[in-house]
C-alpha cells in the first residue's frame, strides 16, 4: 500500500467525525436511528477486532505478546476513563451510584459531558489512528478494513456528540455548529496524525512488534466498544434494534474479511 492510499484512508476516517456531527445538526436523529447507527458501528468494530486485528496480531507475534498487548490497550483506555472521572465510574442501576454521585459533587469530572465525551474520544482516536497505519504496514487489505470500521465508528460517535451538544444548547436558539466542528475536528485531527505516525514512523519495525502494537489497538478499541457504543445503542433501542444492528455490522465485516 502506498503512502497516498494510507493518507486517503486516514483523511476519510478523519473527515467522518465532522460529517457525523454536522448531520446531527441538520436534523435531530431519532432514537431508533441512533440505536441502529451505534449498534452497527459496535458490530463492525467487534468483528474487526475478532476476525482481523487479534488473529493478525497472533499470527505475527506470540500468544503471550498478543494477550499482553490487548490487555495493555484495554487498560490504557480504562485508565483514561478513570482519570477523567477521578477514579469513580458507576452504572445507572449500581448499588454504589448514590455514593459515587456524592463523590462527584465534590470531585467533578474533568469537564462537562461534551468535554468528557469528545475529549476522551479524541484521545482514544490516537489508538485507532495508529491501528490504521500499523494495519496498512502489515497488509494493505488489513489497513482498509480497519479504516472502514473506524469511519463507521467515527460517524456514529460524532452523531452522539452532536446530539449531546444540541441538547445542551436547546434553549439558546442557535445551532451550535462551531462547537460541534471544534470537537469533531479535534477527533479527526487526532486520528489523522496518529495514522500517519503509525505508517511513517512504525512500519519499519519488526513484524512481531507490529503484531504486538496491533493487539494494543485491538484492546483499546474493544474497551471503547463495550463500554461506550454498545450501552449507548441499547439505551435507545426499539424492538431490539440495537441487537439487530450489531449482528448486521458483525456479519458485514465477517463477509468483507473473506474477500481481502
Amino acid at each position: 500500500m502506498s503512502a497516498f492510499m494510507v493518507l486517503g484512508i486516514a483523511v476519510v476516517a478523519a473527515l467522518a467525525s465532522p460529517l457525523g456531527g454536522l448531520i446531527s445538526l441538520q436534523r435531530q436523529p431519532t432514537t431508533l436511528f441512533m440505536s441502529l447507527a451505534l449498534g452497527f458501528a459496535s458490530g463492525v468494530l467487534l468483528a474487526t477486532i475478532s476476525f482481523e486485528m487479534v488473529p493478525k496480531a497472533l499470527e505475527l507475534s506470540s500468544l503471550a505478546m498478543t494477550i499482553v498487548g490487548f490487555t495493555g490497550g484495554f487498560i490504557a483506555v480504562y485508565a483514561l476513563d478513570l482519570f477523567i472521572n477521578h477514579g469513580k465510574l458507576v452504572g445507572e442501576k449500581a448499588e454504589q451510584k448514590p455514593a459515587v454521585e456524592r463523590f462527584h459533587r465534590s470531585h467533578r469530572p474533568r469537564g462537562d459531558q461534551v468535554t468528557v465525551l469528545a475529549g476522551g474520544t479524541s484521545t482514544e482516536e490516537l489508538i485507532e489512528g495508529l491501528s490504521i497505519g500499523i494495519g496498512a504496514a502489515i497488509e494493505p487489505g488489513l489497513g482498509l478494513i480497519v479504516g472502514t470500521a473506524i469511519v463507521i465508528d467515527n460517524i456514529a460517535e460524532a452523531l452522539s456528540i452532536g446530539e449531546l451538544i444540541r441538547d445542551q444548547n436547546r434553549d439558546g436558539g442557535k445551532r451550535p455548529v462551531g462547537r460541534v466542528l471544534k470537537w469533531t475536528g479535534l477527533i479527526g485531527a487526532s486520528l489523522l496524525s496518529s495514522a500517519l505516525i503509525g505508517w511513517f514512523a512504525l512500519r519499519g519495525l519488526p513484524m512481531p512488534v507490529l503484531g504486538f502494537l496491533f493487539a494494543v489497538g485491538g484492546g483499546g478499541m474493544f474497551y471503547l466498544t463495550v463500554t461506550d457504543l454498545v450501552p449507548e445503542a441499547e439505551e435507545r433501542h426499539y424492538q431490539q434494534s440495537a441487537a439487530v444492528a450489531i449482528g448486521i455490522g458483525f456479519m458485514t465485516i465477517f463477509a468483507l474479511s473473506e474477500f481481502t
